[in-house]
């Protein structure tokens, strides 16, 4: 729709040009538009969850600060225990109880999310920020047609007719990749493969159009093929309707699929993070070079050995009061018993890690020189 035309006859002046920041390209004058980061939907600063335990008090998450933007995958890896799904499931209060301490602030749509009561997030779970749980067999309901469940979700946050609701969960099943979505729609979960039930978590994650997903290792003892149709469903939904998703996950080889940034846990704390081809290609971190050195390479010569980082996660509530991998690396030094601050110290600004290592070092562990030891590989 036009405007009225100016008084003097003239042009209409065009709109005017969107306050973006500009560079200036080595050797040219003229300033190029630098195309401005999506908006943040979701950000957590100084995130703290612990556990009561009959040990004391178990730090789970130890101060993390995060930014999910609208329509990217954020990949949240590190190894079982690391604290991934505690963050997760505490952006919702789904690990609420009395023994839970939940600390910092979860903000999303101007509320601080760790301050809601449980009435208050039972309006945003399922509506504005959806969840897929790692076990789609003990999170369905054994006793309702998965059409009924996705259905219920539906109604719970919007006034809407039954036969309309089903129509939409069938239309859902379709979207995510189910065969004969209607006839599937009156299965019981037990009646549905382990693929299948999890395209109908997505569903019921997606139904209602959430800002945020949060997928918790949703390929986990899927086979490969079952695991690109669940992917190829997560990187539609973003492109389709802006979804931002938070993606656990141990799978480095899923991480390089589909996910835009990375972040790397270790002990409850981000240890690096930054975008894929950074950490993937260039990790600063020893415990993201040990974690990538660990993957055994898909093609060349099959080594006899497998690399492995040495040691176990820190899994009591004793914690050090420097880096909590020193045990675990090699090239530990001094400078580790003082805590590192999360910032650059290679690469592009949204490239952070927590190490204190000169860069040479870390080179050094890069090309797998210090860092990894090997264990017997099978025949």
């Amino acid at each position: 729709m036009t405007g009225p035309a100016p008084a003097d006859g003239g042009q209409q002046a065009p709109p005017p040009a969107p306050n973006r920041p500009t560079a200036v390209p080595e050797g040219s004058e003229q300033p190029v538009a630098v195309p401005e980061a999506p908006a943040a939907v979701l950000e957590i600063r100084g995130l703290t969850v612990g556990f009561d335990v009959p040990a004391g008090r178990l730090p789970a998450v130890a101060g993390v600060d995060l930014t999910l933007r609208r329509g990217e995958i954020l990949a949240l890896v590190g190894e079982s225990g690391s604290g991934k799904s505690a963050l997760a499931m505490s952006l919702v209060g789904l690990n609420r109880g009395p023994r839970t301490h939940i600390g910092g602030e979860v903000a999303f749509g101007g509320r601080n999310l760790a301050e809601l009561s449980e009435r208050e997030l039972r309006g945003i779970r399922g509506k504005d920020i959806a969840v897929v749980f790692q076990d789609s067999l003990a999170a369905l309901n054994p006793l309702h047609r998965v059409g009924a469940q996705v259905t219920e979700m539906m109604r719970a946050h919007r006034r809407m007719p039954y036969a309309t609701a089903m129509d939409r969960a069938v239309e859902l099943f379709g979207e995510v990749g189910i065969a004969s979505p209607r006839a599937n729609a009156r299965a019981l979960p037990h009646q549905l493969s382990g693929g299948m039930r999890q395209r109908v978590m997505i569903a019921m994650g997606l139904a209602n159009d959430p800002a945020v997903l949060i997928a918790d290792e949703p390929t986990t003892a899927l086979d490969v093929t079952i695991q690109a149709q669940v992917l190829a469903v997560l990187r539609r939904a973003r492109h389709d309707h802006g979804t931002a998703v938070l993606l656990i996950t141990h799978d480095l080889g899923v991480v390089a699929e589909v996910a835009d940034r990375v972040a790397v846990m270790y002990a409850g704390r981000i240890v690096e993070q930054g975008t894929r081809d950074e950490v993937l290609r260039a990790p600063q971190h020893p415990y993201t070079i040990g974690l990538l050195g660990s993957v055994p390479p898909i093609d060349g010569p099959v080594a006899d050995r497998l690399p492995a980082i040495p040691g176990a996660p820190l899994t009591g509530v004793d914690r050090p009061a420097g880096c909590a991998f020193a045990a675990r690396c090699a090239l530990a030094r001094d400078a580790c018993a003082e805590r590192p601050a999360l910032r650059r110290r290679h690469g592009g600004p949204g490239h952070l890690d927590a190490c204190v290592l000169p860069g040479p070092v870390r080179e050094s562990a890069r090309a797998g020189q210090d860092l990894v030891h090997t264990e017997k590989g099978r025949s």
